[in-house]
């Protein structure tokens, strides 16, 4: 039916105009109740019939046409069939279709004033008395057709506003999870950036201590050397566990490890201090009533640390220096990481700043995105007189 609908419809005005005819040979006054073979309709009322259910085939397309051409074919039927045909069958149906193709206002404004003008007719100009239950029947009809009509509408508005919620909630859900997808990629590259970068960095340091002093040093060699291979170890361990993340929910080899944070921190700055770079910590988070960090906070606080300091030994002068606080303020966490700049104080231009290095960058600014997916924030600047500083508060809640 909604593929042909023109079809339907001519099989509709079919079935109206032979239920008109069938209806028209009724007498509805016999004795017994309506009996047939007792009178004809006129060829004039079959002729207004045939022109009527005609009408019914272009309903859907011209709704509100159709309903004034079956009007009028049914007022004057009305005013001038005797015996009465029923016409108006086509009118009823008529106004359903509008009635189903319109809002409720419209509906009711046009369904009054079909009821209205058929009845009135029927009962002032027909040759029936106005009481006459045929003219009952039609002020009927045109009512029912017009609150069916109303109420199919309503309910295709209300099946098509779910369907459409529906089809928004799946996008939503799409959306939601690309968006969670590119959060979890994002999150993933700020961590293989700092374990790269930081285990890199030491890497490269001293192997470049082992490279100066081997031939005159052997044992400070080997002992630089002792350190890239465990720098080199911890950088594996930790590529392992981010990668694993990667991995399926049921892959029985995915790491199970915790995640680093403030408690390792002891082991982190002791590498740095194997790289030669003396560094101070002062770590003030327990208080009376205070509750335990959150585990991204945790985390956020460690990279911070980890990324700051890998800067400052790749950036700063030699004989550099760096200070590392981590104090809870209230509802936060500040973390401050301070260096001095070394012998050499660090140029404008120097790749510690973040605008002049042109292929880098990425941690300076995944050191602002961890604060900012706290709802938190970050500072990475010069230092008046030399050096650098990076200052991230962290909400705890």
């Amino acid at each position: 039916m909604r593929a042909h609908p023109l079809a339907t419809d001519a099989a509709l005005a079919l079935g109206a105009f032979v239920s008109m005819v069938f209806g028209s040979f009724a007498d509805p006054h016999g004795p017994h109740g309506p009996t047939f073979g007792t009178r004809t309709p006129e060829a004039f009322s079959l002729l207004l019939m045939l022109l009527g259910a005609a009408a019914l085939v272009l309903r859907r397309r011209r709704p509100r046409a159709v309903l004034a051409a079956t009007c009028a074919l049914s007022l004057l039927e009305l005013t001038t069939g005797e015996p009465r045909a029923p016409v108006v069958m086509c009118a009823v149906i008529s106004l359903y279709t509008v009635a189903a193709r319109t809002d409720r206002p419209t509906t009711w404004r046009i369904g009054l004033l079909t009821m209205a003008g058929l009845t009135g007719v029927a009962m002032l100009a027909g040759p029936l008395p106005w009481y006459a239950q045929e003219n009952l029947g039609i002020f009927a009809w045109t009512g029912m057709a017009a609150a069916a009509g109303d109420a199919v509408r309503s309910r295709r508005a209300f099946i098509d506003a779910i369907r459409e919620r529906a089809e928004r909630a799946e996008r939503t859900r799409e959306e939601e999870a690309r968006r969670r997808v590119a959060e979890e990629r994002l999150r993933i590259a700020r961590d293989l950036h700092d374990v790269v970068a930081h285990h890199i960095a030491l890497v490269n340091v001293q192997a470049g201590v082992a490279a100066h002093v081997m031939d005159k040093r052997p044992d400070q060699a080997k002992e630089a050397l002792a350190h890239v291979r465990d720098a080199s170890r911890s950088a594996l361990n930790e590529l392992r566990a981010t990668v694993g993340l990667l991995r399926q929910s049921g892959d029985p080899e995915a790491p199970t490890e915790p995640a680093p944070g403030l408690a390792v921190l002891d082991a982190l700055v002791d590498t740095f201090r194997h790289a030669g770079l003396p560094v101070e910590v002062i770590v003030q988070l327990a208080h009376a009533g205070a509750d335990p960090l959150p585990a991204a906070v945790d985390l956020a606080a460690y990279r911070v640390i980890q990324e700051a300091l890998t800067n400052v030994r790749k950036h700063a002068g030699a004989g550099a220096r760096a200070e590392v606080s981590v104090v809870r303020v209230g509802p936060s966490v500040e973390v401050t990481v301070l260096d001095d700049g070394g012998a050499a104080p660090v140029p404008s231009t120097a790749p510690h700043a973040e605008p002049a290095d042109p292929g880098g960058g990425h941690g300076l600014l995944g050191m602002r995105e961890r604060a900012g997916a706290l709802g938190g924030s970050c500072f990475a600047g010069h230092r008046y007189g030399g050096g650098y500083r990076v200052h991230a508060v962290l909400p705890v809640q």
